[in-house]
């Protein structure tokens, strides 16, 4: 069986950093990802999914992430149910990242994000021939 999960989005906010009772990091955040298609009104959609990042990653992510950077998340998808205050069921579904990658850098990442085109400013394409090709 296989769980895998790649995003590439914005934070919506700066990363929440605690510690479990045994000192244990974790990092929770919000990525927003851009469909691949507009709407009716010819305007971009957004899902946003809730990260969990563990351990030296997650002070990482806490240190050198804020809102609005984009980041790529490779992981796992995870569900899970508590009960609330109120003895209602809640269930959450949530990434658990194995890596978390910083996609801005330097100064770009304390500008205001193009929240439009998340792939702004990257590397243009490159031309392959097909005898580059693996296959």
């Amino acid at each position: 069986m296989l769980n895998r999960v790649v995003l590439i989005g914005r934070l919506t906010k700066d990363p929440e950093l605690r510690y479990t009772q045994n000192g244990t990091a974790v990092a929770t955040f919000t990525l927003a990802v851009n469909r691949p298609f507009t709407n009716q009104q010819g305007e971009q959609e957004a899902d946003f999914i809730n990260i969990v990042v563990w351990r030296k990653a997650a002070e990482n992510v806490a240190q050198y992430l804020k809102k609005g950077s984009l980041s790529a998340v490779e992981g796992r998808l995870q569900t899970r149910t508590y009960e609330n205050n109120e003895g209602r069921r809640i269930y959450v579904t949530e990434v658990v990242a194995d890596n978390v990658r910083f996609l801005d850098g330097g100064k770009k990442a304390e500008t205001k994000p193009d929240l439009e085109d998340p792939f702004a400013g990257e590397a243009e394409p490159v031309d392959v021939s097909e005898d580059d090709l693996p296959f």
